[in-house]
């Protein structure tokens, strides 16, 4: 089985629910600490082994594009300054592989987005991170993911079980015919259904490993509202001819895409970060809260 060499990491997003905050700034690059949330997610890929990152932006976002670019003269004042340890920060970065910019031109949802990689990516399997979700980084994640696709030669989808009443947020599919299996076929994925009409609490979580010939489905694929071209709808026909399987993801999760989580997220990484994770541990006891 070859391995996977390219990933492909959606950010055109406009970020509407953090306004006023991602009116100049994309979603992706608001920090958790000192690292923008996009860079742990291009660092989940890198672990994982992956080379080439395909980011599919949108206008405005020239950002995270010049995040991931190299930056002469910073690097020059960092060297005359002797800051060893910030110039071997912004090496790390360039580091993490080789990086390629696609713009989505118009809003026209997941599946197109997905579908606007399709030159970068060529005709070999892929790993699809979504920017929103990330995951601890002690729990390569996408390493799961990769393992049950090298095992089955299958497109695989990375679920987690969700609380009921949250199904509606999530694609959801169906359970596995035994829970001992490391990962199971998937025969029907439902989009955002109602928690009193779900077919199981397995929600899809922003990672996917896909055959390229997910990009024929997404051409085939009719408009819904919106003119949006979903995702789940091609995941379905893969379903279909049996070539699609669920993935349990063990790693805790954060869903920074809504502020609760985000904070959340914020909080717990820098209670781990080297420099400060001990003072802020010691300002949360003393909070009355």
């Amino acid at each position: 089985m070859i391995s996977i060499r390219k990933a492909v990491i959606p950010v055109a997003g406009l970020g509407t629910r953090f306004l006023p905050m991602t009116k100049a700034q994309p979603k992706e690059m608001l920090p958790l600490v000192d690292k923008p949330v996009i860079q742990y997610v291009v660092e989940e890929a890198s672990r994982s082994g992956i080379s080439n990152m395909i980011l599919i932006t949108s206008e405005g976002k020239r950002s995270i594009e010049n995040h991931f670019s190299r930056f002469s003269e910073l690097e020059e004042m960092l060297i005359k300054k002797k800051r060893t340890e910030d110039l071997n920060q912004l090496n790390w970065i360039q580091s993490l592989g080789e990086f390629t910019f696609v713009t989505q031109h118009q809003p026209l949802g997941l599946g197109h987005a997905v579908l606007c990689a399709e030159k970068a990516v060529g005709n070999e399997f892929f790993a699809l991170l979504l920017g929103d979700d990330i995951f601890n980084p002690e729990e390569d994640a996408l390493q799961a993911l990769m393992d049950a696709h090298i095992a089955s030669g299958k497109s695989v989808v990375g679920v987690q079980e969700v609380p009921q009443e949250h199904v509606e947020r999530y694609g959801i599919v169906n359970n596995p015919d035994n829970e001992k299996n490391m990962y199971w076929s998937i025969n029907n994925i439902v989009e955002k259904p109602s928690p009193d009409k779900t077919i199981s609490r397995w929600a899809v979580v922003g990672r996917y490993i896909l055959t390229p010939n997910i990009f024929k489905l997404l051409q085939e694929t009719r408009p819904g509202v919106g003119g949006e071209i979903q995702l789940t709808d091609a995941l379905s026909r893969l379903a279909d001819q049996g070539q699609l399987i669920a993935c349990p993801i063990p790693a805790k999760r954060f869903d920074t895409g809504n502020k609760l989580d985000y904070v959340k997220a914020s909080i717990e990484f820098a209670l781990k970060h080297p420099e400060i994770g001990s003072e802020i541990s010691e300002y949360l006891k003393h909070l009355k809260i």
